[in-house]
């Protein structure tokens, strides 16, 4: 029997078993409205009038459902053209960062060069540089890239190269490389498989948990982007939900803009309750190993 606050002997007795269900479930309570509450009253308040929201901000729909501000959002809004940009963003980031992460991983764990100790710092020690620093640099960069003639500002190329560059994603792929089975990497070996065959045919069909992993992380973080997508994007046609929805914030109604911001929260809810299990069980090898 594991071992917690309170023993089994205590667990017995009536009045302290109800005690700690009561208080387990004010803790689920909280927790609850913590995460939860914000998400419930932006899909309550994208579906109620402008009114309503400002008169009493938590009752259910005094004067009705107002289910036009969805309509509204999506045609006045123009949230279709800025949804395909956010999806264009989030699928040529997510891409990037997995091709670069999965690559990195299999070499910096599976291949093992001589120096790979010393990759894994550098790398690591990258996570302590704060993002802001980078900004001048990497700006800099965008607009005169090496061995390219033409800026990539204004492009999606300017948000999907940096993207890639994301260390801890390396890391946490390397680390899951690092706890496959050796034997089975020697088998492929032994039947003829090279450092390619071995990657696509057997690295990666076993790393699909950590691969959902973090293209969940990737599309999520792709999604939510404010700051970088908005100096590298001045073309309001390319921007992003995330850059377009605040400066559309002053010429649309409240009930309006509260859909919007609605609907730009459907993607990342979505692949979170799919992917859900992917982050308790991350670490399932899905039977790679037989006998």
């Amino acid at each position: 029997m594991s071992r917690g606050l309170l023993s089994s002997a205590e667990w017995r007795r009536p009045g302290v078993r109800r005690t700690a269900w009561g208080v387990h479930g004010i803790l689920l309570l909280l927790l609850f409205l913590a995460g939860l509450g914000p998400m419930l009253w932006l899909a309550k308040a994208a579906i109620t009038p402008t009114q309503d929201t400002l008169r009493d901000p938590l009752a259910l729909w005094p004067n009705g459902i107002d289910w036009a501000n969805l309509s509204t959002a999506w045609s006045r809004v123009e949230i279709s053209k800025y949804f395909l940009n956010t999806m264009i963003l989030a699928a040529g980031s997510w891409f990037m960062q997995l091709l670069v992460a999965t690559t990195a991983g299999y070499a910096l764990s599976v291949l093992r060069p001589r120096y790979g100790k010393v990759i894994t710092g550098v790398v690591l020690a990258t996570l302590f540089v704060p993002s802001v620093v980078l900004l001048v640099p990497l700006y800099l960069t965008v607009v005169n890239p090496p061995l390219l003639k033409a800026s990539l500002v204004n492009t999606f190329w300017a948000v999907w190269l940096p993207a890639g560059a994301n260390a801890f994603n390396i890391l946490i792929v390397q680390r899951f490389f690092d706890n496959l089975p050796r034997e089975v990497f020697e088998a492929a070996k032994v039947d003829g498989a090279g450092p390619y065959r071995l990657f696509w045919s057997v690295v990666l069909p076993m790393s699909r948990p950590i691969l959902g992993v973090v293209s969940v992380f990737a599309v999520i973080a792709a999604w939510k982007d404010f700051l970088w997508p908005l100096l590298v994007l001045p073309d309001p046609d390319k921007q992003p939900l995330s850059v377009r929805l605040p400066a559309l914030q002053r010429f649309v109604e409240l009930d309006v803009f509260l859909a919007a911001l609605a609907i730009s929260t459907v993607i990342p809810v979505a692949l979170f309750l799919i992917f859900q299990r992917l982050f308790l069980k991350s670490g399932a090898l899905g039977g790679a190993v037989k006998g």
